[in-house]
């Protein structure tokens, strides 16, 4: 079943250290199956607080997701996003699409 990284950023604190984070983010991919969906384009909310930006990413499963998040090149960029900007993450299943619908 297919699993997904939501990463809802709040507000962004610092540029540079997020700019640090983005290169680093992106190269911490490799090795790993993984689909952008969505990266941070245009958000038109519709209820609740809004956002500064939004990424979404596809893994095969739950475990491929936290294999990368707690791999050790992401682990390295992490401090970055952190020192960066207030960000919300975390990893939700998708439905299974074997399911009759």
């Amino acid at each position: 079943m297919s699993a997904y990284v939501v990463m809802l950023r709040e507000r962004v604190t610092d540029p540079a250290e997020l700019a640090l984070y983005s290169g680093s983010a992106r190269a911490a991919r490799a090795g790993h199956e993984v689909t952008p969906l969505v990266g941070y384009g245009a958000i038109e909310t519709l209820e609740g607080a809004p956002f500064d930006g939004v990424l979404i990413h596809r893994f095969l499963s739950v475990a491929d997701a936290r294999a990368w998040y707690e791999s050790p090149a992401y682990q390295a960029a992490l401090p970055h996003r952190r020192a960066g900007a207030d960000y919300r993450v975390f990893i939700v299943e998708g439905v299974d699409d074997t399911q009759a619908r």
